[in-house]
């Protein structure tokens, strides 16, 4: 059964300056709703709404309640977190911390408004081939960054099942569109191609195998889940949001060279000792998020990379 929807007025969006809370932000406007955009420093793009830096994971959670309050902020979306380029501390402060405090900080509001977190397919782990993984399968997390996002999660969904707090944790897929981070395979791979693309001549594309499986989701469609989450009532504390489908890396990056429309050559490397799909396998069950949440995804991964590419060359070009 769909949970009934009531649409916020004032969102304070953590991450506000990065690729989903970037583009998230710019929807909720376009919908009439107020937001303020949280992050650690300004951006050399403005970021959509009210801009306020604030370092959650250093400054205190009783600052963010007053932040919070004055703004009488009613939804609170974390799309904050750190991966690319930080050491294992600086994640677990980027993720877990941040998570906490922010816990915190919403909890003690005046009027605690409600916490949409985005979490990953990475608390998952790996599953054996064709297994599709659900909100309720042991999580065993092999990186990391999944150990810290699920440790984040669990901290969210006990202070929901707690009633020190009301929201949900979304398990988002692997995510692609505009905007994709430049340290990221498809970002790479976009960059190369946009280099020989302005030099009119063929890309030189190093690449493994990339036979791993996983479960790529449309950035648009990402943001509708997230939309719907921010609005929903009576959700389970934690959703899955994919396509229900793995995909290779190959295809993506396949896709991409096609869309581009750019001269590539290929030269395989070969893939680390263990890799490939006996071994890299996700695949995510979305039947919650189509009974719960009302959502499915309805876009094809070409079209969220071509959003991926047409973003990489408007970039380029400014």
């Amino acid at each position: 059964m769909t949970a009934a929807h009531t649409a916020p007025a004032r969102v304070a969006v953590l991450g506000g300056t990065g690729f989903i809370g970037r583009v998230l932000g710019a929807r909720l406007l376009a919908q009439g709703v107020e937001v303020v955009s949280l992050a650690r420093k300004a951006p050399a793009v403005p970021a959509p709404g009210r801009f306020v830096a604030f370092d959650l994971s250093a400054d205190s959670p009783a600052d963010l309640t007053a932040l919070l309050d004055r703004e009488r902020i009613d939804t609170v979306v974390n799309a904050a977190g750190g991966m690319w380029g930080l050491t294992d501390e600086q994640m677990y402060q980027a993720n877990v911390v941040l998570t906490e405090r922010l816990i915190e900080a919403v909890g003690a509001m005046a009027a605690p408004a409600r916490l949409v977190h985005l979490g990953t397919v990475h608390e998952y782990g790996m599953a054996p081939i064709g297994v599709s993984q659900r909100e309720s399968d042991p999580a065993a997390p092999v990186m990391e960054y999944g150990k810290l996002k699920l440790a984040a999660t669990e901290a969210v969904v006990r202070a929901i099942e707690a009633g020190r707090l009301k929201g949900v944790s979304l398990r988002l897929g692997n995510v692609v569109g505009a905007g994709q981070p430049g340290h990221s395979l498809l970002g790479v791979m976009a960059a190369k191609l946009d280099d020989a693309r302005r030099a009119g001549g063929t890309a030189q594309l190093s690449l493994q195998p990339l036979t791993a499986q996983r479960d790529f989701v449309d950035l648009t469609d990402t943001l509708d889940a997230v939309l719907l989450a921010a609005t929903a009532r009576d959700l389970p504390p934690v959703i899955n949001v994919g396509t229900g489908a793995a995909s290779s890396a190959r295809l993506l990056v396949e896709l991409l060279i096609e869309e581009s429309g750019v001269p590539a050559e290929i030269t395989e490397v070969p893939a680390p000792d263990g890799a490939g799909p006996e071994t890299e396998w996700q695949q995510m069950d979305i039947t919650v998020a189509r009974e719960q949440l009302g959502w499915e995804p309805r876009r094809s991964l070409r079209e969220a990379v071509r959003d991926l590419w047409q973003a990489q060359v408007s970039a380029s070009q400014q």
